[in-house]
């Protein structure tokens, strides 16, 4: 659990920043003024797995190239379709085509050895345990480009409502110590601002890389992911009416 950042202010006219509040707001303040920022998370089982699979394909020239390359990627595309993944699933994320060279040590010149096309498309399966069946499946449609998968929560908010709940009690709990401490009552709130941090996988992406030849289903392991948020807030340390002087 990471500590919260903290700084005090003194007793003065406070300046709230937009992010808090739309726009510059000064607030009289009686007491020291404590600023937290916390950071809390929480764990939960993906649902959703993203794999990226392509087809790289070389030929002597650039149309042969491309020309087959799309073939084969067509073949891939309905291989997906085929496995029940939805068409606003399926995403192209690049397209590239380029002249390849090798380098000849015994002239030390650049030799042209053709041209080499790619399609890449990125797939969401709403049904991680059926991961490695997709993979193997890619891979007998002639896919010899694919990595991941990343694993994800296709609804995080009961999940970062959580994260928030803990965030909060975390902030006050800490500022009604400091209250205790410096001989005050309470701690008030002047200003919430969050920021969330996306559901990734714990503690990095899972990657598989398969070659062009038949394999086994690959063994995919989802793990956990992270929801969490980061909350800044302001509060000031009071002292109740009633309390004796000190």
């Amino acid at each position: 659990m990471m500590k919260p950042a903290i700084a005090f202010i003194a007793a003065s006219a406070l300046t709230l920043p937009a992010a808090a509040l739309g726009a510059n707001v000064e607030i009289a303040t009686g007491g020291p003024v404590v600023e937290l920022n916390v950071y809390e998370s929480v764990n939960v089982a993906p649902d959703t797995a993203t794999i990226g699979a392509g087809v790289t394909t070389e030929a002597p020239t650039a149309t042969e190239a491309l020309r087959q390359n799309s073939a084969d990627m067509q073949k891939v595309i309905a291989r997906i379709k085929a496995l029940g993944v939805a068409e606003k699933d399926i995403q192209t994320t690049g397209i590239n085509l380029n002249a390849r060279y090798d380098y000849d040590q015994a002239t030390q010149r650049q030799v042209f050895r053709g041209y080499m096309a790619s399609n890449r498309v990125s797939v969401i399966l709403r049904k991680i345990d059926d991961t490695g069946r997709v993979l193997d499946a890619l891979v007998e449609a002639g896919a010899n480009d694919i990595n991941g998968p990343s694993f994800s929560i296709d609804d995080d908010t009961a999940a970062k409502d959580a994260a928030r709940k803990r965030a909060v009690e975390r902030a006050q709990a800490q500022a009604t110590a400091y209250a205790a401490m410096l001989g005050y009552d309470g701690a008030k709130v002047l200003a919430i601002s969050e920021g969330l941090t996306g559901n990734g996988p714990m503690p990095a992406m899972a990657e598989i890389r398969l070659s062009a030849t038949k394999v086994d289903a690959a063994p995919v392991q989802p793990g956990m992911v992270q929801a969490g948020v980061n909350i800044s807030i302001t509060y000031e340390l009071v002292k109740n009416n009633s309390s004796p002087a000190k």
